[in-house]
Order: C-alpha cells, then sequence, then structure tokens
C-alpha cells in the first residue's frame, strides 16, 4: 500500500476508534487519564516545592559565618534569610519553567511510558472484539509487554532528540529549516514515533522482535503517521494540551488495532487462543442446517 494510503487508512480508524470506545464498554479506560493526571500533577507539585525547601535550606546554611571575619560576613550572616528565601522561590520558579518546558517536548513519551501497562490491555480487548482472539493472562507476559512499550518510548524519545539538536544546528546553515518548516517536519516525525509506539502492541502479539517491528514500521510509516499525528495535535495545543493527551492516547490505541487489522488481518495470528464471533457462529449453523435440510429432502425423494 502506498505511503498516502497507509495514511487515510491510520487517520481513519479513528471513527470507528471512538465508536468502540463508546459502544463496546471501552469507555472506563478513560479513568486511567484522570488518574495519570493527577498523580503527575501531585508529584510534579511536591516534587517542585521539596527541590525549593531543600535549595533554601542549603542557601541559609552556606551563609552562616560564624567563624569567619572576611569582608562582608557580616552582613551576608545577617541577611541569610532574605537570600536564602530568594534563592528558594528562584528554584521554585525555574523548577516549574523547566517542567512545563520538558514535559511539553516529552510528556508525550511520558504518557506512553507511565500508562504502557493500560494500553496493552486495551490493545488486546480491541483486537478481541475485532477477532474474537483471545491471550490468556501471563503475569511475565505482561511484564515484557510494559518493558517492550518503555523501551521503544526511549528509543523513539532519543532519535526524536536527535532530529531535534540536527534540525536546530542545521538552521544555522539552512535558515529555511528555522521557524515554522522546522517545526512542521518535527511535528510530523513525532507523529511517526507516537504512532509506531501505539501501533507495537499489536507487533508484539504477533511475536514481532523489535527489529522486525521497526522493519513493519518503516515499511507502513504511512499508517504510523496518520495514527499518530492526532496525538501529535493534541500534545501540541498550549497549556492543556499535556492533560488532553492522555485520553486521546486511549483513542489512539484503539485505532491502532482497528488500523493493523485492516492491513494485516490479526484473526490470522497463530499465538492467539482464537474463538469464532458470535456472527460467525451463525452463519455457520445455518449453513449446516440448510445441508441437513437439503440431504432430508434428497432422502424424501
Amino acid at each position: 500500500m502506498s505511503l498516502f494510503k497507509n495514511f487515510g487508512v491510520g487517520i481513519g480508524a479513528y471513527g470507528k476508534a471512538l465508536s468502540m470506545l463508546f459502544t463496546k464498554q471501552l469507555w472506563w479506560f478513560l479513568l486511567f487519564p484522570i488518574a495519570f493526571n493527577v498523580i503527575v500533577m501531585i508529584a510534579s507539585w511536591f516534587g517542585i516545592v521539596s527541590l525549593s525547601d531543600a535549595a533554601e535550606a542549603w542557601a541559609k546554611g552556606a551563609l552562616q559565618f560564624n567563624d569567619d571575619s572576611f569582608f562582608l560576613a557580616e552582613y551576608l550572616q545577617s541577611s541569610s534569610g532574605a537570600i536564602s528565601t530568594i534563592v528558594g522561590w528562584a528554584v521554585w520558579f525555574i523548577s516549574k519553567v523547566l517542567f512545563f518546558v520538558l514535559y511539553g517536548m516529552f510528556g508525550g513519551y511520558i504518557i506512553i511510558m507511565l500508562m504502557s501497562p493500560v494500553f496493552a490491555v486495551l490493545s488486546e480487548k480491541t483486537e478481541e472484539m475485532l477477532t474474537g482472539n483471545k491471550y490468556p493472562f501471563n503475569g511475565d507476559q505482561m511484564m515484557r509487554d510494559v518493558v517492550r512499550g518503555v523501551l521503544i518510548a526511549f528509543r523513539n524519545m532519543f532519535i526524536e532528540m536527535g532530529y531535534m539538536i540536527a534540525i536546530f544546528i542545521l538552521s544555522f546553515f539552512i535558515p529555511v529549516l528555522g521557524g515554522i518548516i522546522g517545526t512542521i517536519i518535527l511535528f510530523f516525525i513525532a507523529s511517526y514515533f507516537y504512532g509506531f509506539a501505539f501501533i507495537d502492541y499489536n507487533n508484539e502479539r504477533r511475536r514481532m522482535t523489535l527489529k522486525q517491528s521497526v522493519q513493519f514500521i518503516r515499511k507502513n510509516k504511512g499508517l504510523a503517521i496518520g495514527n499518530g499525528l492526532i496525538f501529535s495535535l493534541a500534545m501540541f495545543i498550549p497549556f492543556c494540551g499535556n492533560l488532553i493527551a492522555g485520553f486521546v492516547a486511549i483513542v489512539s490505541v484503539i485505532a491502532a488495532t482497528i488500523a493493523t487489522h485492516q492491513l494485516v488481518d490479526l484473526s490470522n495470528n497463530p499465538y492467539a487462543n482464537q474463538h469464532k464471533k458470535e456472527a460467525d457462529v451463525d452463519v455457520e449453523a445455518k449453513s449446516v442446517e440448510d445441508n441437513t435440510k437439503r440431504l432430508d429432502d434428497g432422502k424424501e425423494d
């Protein structure tokens, strides 16, 4: 399939993904992004406050000059309280800015890494609904899925960082790469790697190695870009992008499984315990009934 056709498959799967989310009892997975956002906000707040308190305490201790008599020692000692408070607030402000900048740049990968167990289960349940495939629970396999998801997120994050640095350096020599054009290039690179992460849950259940999964995604890069594009758009929303990206990721995982199924037919996975869907059973039952009826008619003749 061509790049643009695969891209269309990746984007088009979102319509069915939204439908499945609310009609196939998958909506409760949306509770996990809520919990994730609460945990991240609480952890970041206490982390930043603890860091600023530690910096303030360090500054106050460093400004104790009880045994020193150098110039300004007495003044610094008397002003240690005010200076340490200023240092604490400065560290708090800088930490806050750095958190928002770094989380804005790599928050997508943080979401993928920390919510990897949820995404693995969601992808598996989506496949079961599409194909009837069942995978017996295995704690060791689940841990391997989580570790693999985290490793892929780290891998993609560092590769994307390499592209960011390369484009930043080249923008000094090729100004056209700076600004809007560079941002657009990085946007599609991020979309590719996000889609890679969401699609890989399906590749893992097909027992693909990481190398085989990379080859599959490269061969179907349009699919990865189309699937990751919506999540990437969410991450680009100012101020609230990181908050809603977790909810978008739930839909992206479902869409990734739908799109992959359209491409390779996941029902043929030999590693699954395959169970026929009710529709297939009804068709087979009707076929058997018709054949039996024809045999009875033949005997009567």
